[in-house]
């Protein structure tokens, strides 16, 4: 039989001996102080990173949540002298994604927002399968099309702002403006050659975004943006679509390869017209090739021919070996040097020193550079800027070729008398011909509108030789001369004609580079225009056949744009001959 114990009444289950655990006094008070020193450090350890040292949690949650976001400063314009805008910044649209997020977007969206940014899904789909946190989708997208996107809502899609160049004047500023790219960073022309003032400095603003890239708060801004300085070119728009505009002609009539002109004030060196064929529209750029891009009258080269006989000429009175009316004997038409023969195009006799340049005689401009030693010939070419850069900070801007002097041979100065076995561009022709324009000095030429005229250049020839030689340069531009052409009704001009062959391989081949450069008023010269084209082959090649005519168009139209007054007597054959005409 079992017996049981009853439990004595009033007796705890929890108070059983068998469950208490006596600890020793040290014991516990030891325990007691760990969990208080345990405490103690967690607070003072959030105390020194919430309350001393918060920058790190600080930066941690800012790097999740907190964005700096550029904000885009608007490019500066460009614009002619009168203030006509050539080239201007409009607000745009940059469409981004998140890949992870964008591609939650169902079949149907990618179609609709594929649609809207002309692009195929394929597309669409190859830049958000992409393994990033951010891709373009597509850059410079209209504002219109972007706030229907917006719109939309299609996840992981979103936008920035930015800007696109607009060029009023398309493919008729093309090679003095220039272009920008997609990061609108100037790739060509003016854009480049400015880029640092048109460019201007983003500003910052702070945001808070969640996760999916979303701006939930506009935090305020931290640095404003400063727009880009604005540019104002020397450039008067009218004067540069007669001058395009007329030279599209003649390419199109003579059916030529290529073209260049080049419009300068002589009283200030500003670069008024600049224009070259082939050109593009800078506003569509698509399917270039090099030859379009060209900004020929700067950075291509040519043998001048006989538009270099006026410095010859000049040299030669200057240094007082000859006189205006000093007799040249140049019969019979040609000269032999060496193993070499120079001849002339037309044979002549006995010719004045101006009769050789309104003739334009081969044999005469030998005749007179042979009587002066090579290094004062380098010397002249040299002081009138050929073979230097014209430093207009233009891209592409060239030397040209000018051998030094040392090497020279007989029949090489002679040939370099009439504009052979030398190359320069079309601006350094242009500005060449300011010596003869302002008094025999050498002017700097600028790209920017001056307010003031240029008094004193580099002096190169003296004041009476240049009056000298404008008045052969009006001689070889009248009935008699080789471009009566080049006249224009009610305006005494002068300039001279160029009628080169083009190397080829190291020879010269049966093409022609047809040229002239004049300036006007004789009287009280303003304008230097020069002319160049290339290859011409509707079956007249001779400069004052080819680009004598388009000199006389854009001089007489310009003079008159500018309010310069005639200075001879509009005769009325001059009249009837320039009916029609610009």
């Amino acid at each position: 039989m079992v017996v049981r114990r009853r439990p004595q009444r009033g007796h705890r289950f929890t108070e059983s001996p068998l469950l208490q655990l006596a600890l020793q006094g040290w014991r516990s008070r030891m325990v007691g102080l760990l969990l208080m020193a345990a405490f103690l450090t967690l607070v003072a350890r959030g105390f020194y990173l919430q309350v001393i040292n918060n920058d790190f949690l600080q930066e941690k949650g800012d790097s999740r949540y907190r964005r700096d976001i550029e904000v885009s400063a608007s490019r500066g314009k460009i614009t002619d002298r009168n203030g006509d805008m050539l080239a201007v910044s409009t607000p745009m649209k940059s469409i981004w994604a998140i890949p992870g997020d964008a591609r939650a977007m169902e079949v149907p969206q990618k179609r609709q927002l594929a649609a809207m940014l002309e692009m195929s899904v394929r597309e669409l789909d190859g830049k958000i399968a992409a393994d990033k946190t951010f891709v373009f989708v597509k850059r410079q997208v209209p504002p219109e099309t972007a706030e229907l996107i917006t719109q939309a809502k299609f996840p992981g899609i979103h936008q920035e702002k930015e800007y696109r160049r607009f060029y009023p004047t398309g493919d008729m500023t093309a090679h003095i403006v220039g272009f920008t790219g997609v990061d609108d960073k100037g790739l060509e022309g003016v854009e480049l050659a400015f880029q640092k003032s048109l460019l201007g400095h983003p500003g910052n603003r702070t945001v808070i975004r969640d996760r999916r890239g979303n701006i939930i708060e506009d935090v305020g801004s931290i640095k404003p943006p400063q727009d880009g300085k604005e540019i104002r070119l020397a450039l008067d728009s009218k004067i540069q679509y007669l001058a395009y505009s007329q030279l599209k002609l003649a390419v199109s009539e003579h059916k030529a390869k290529a073209g260049g002109i080049v419009v300068l004030d002589a009283k200030t060196g500003e670069i008024l017209a600049l224009a070259n064929l082939p050109t593009y529209n800078p506003n569509n750029r698509q399917h270039l090739s090099g030859a379009q891009l060209r900004n020929r009258a700067v950075t291509d080269t040519f043998e001048p021919g006989s538009t270099l006989k006026p410095f010859t000429a000049a040299m030669a009175l200057d240094k007082g070996k000859f006189r205006y009316d000093s007799v040249i004997n140049c019969a019979p038409g040609r000269m032999t040097i060496g193993s070499a023969t120079i001849s002339d195009a037309h044979p002549h006799g006995a010719l004045t020193v101006a009769q050789v340049i309104q003739k334009s005689s081969n044999v005469g401009a030998t005749k007179l550079a042979l009587s002066f030693p090579p290094k004062e010939m380098w010397e002249m070419f040299d002081a009138v800027g050929f073979g230097q850069l014209p430093q207009l900070g233009f891209p592409g801007e060239v030397n040209g070729r000018l051998r030094p002097w040392k090497s020279w041979r007989p029949i090489e100065q002679a040939t370099m008398s009439y504009g052979h076995g030398i190359s320069v561009s079309l601006i350094q022709l242009a500005r060449a011909y300011s010596v003869f324009a302002r008094d025999g000095d050498l002017v700097p030429l600028s790209l920017v509108k001056t307010d003031e005229p240029v008094v004193h250049g580099v002096p190169v020839f003296s004041a009476q030789t240049a009056r000298e030689l404008r008045a052969m340069l009006e001689m070889a531009a009248g009935p008699e001369g080789t471009a009566p052409k080049a006249r224009v009704p009610g305006y005494r001009v002068g300039g001279k004609t160029g009628t080169a062959h083009k190397l080829e391989a190291g020879n010269y081949a049966n093409k022609y580079v047809s040229s002239f450069v004049g300036i006007a008023p004789i009287s009280d010269p303003r304008l230097i225009v020069a002319v160049m084209i290339d290859e011409p082959s509707a079956g007249r090649h001779y400069g004052g056949d080819v680009a004598g005519p388009v000199f006389s168009q854009v001089m007489g139209a310009s003079l008159r744009t500018l309010g310069i007054p005639p200075d001879a007597p509009i005769q009325v054959a001059e009249v009837g001959a320039s009916r029609g005409k610009l």
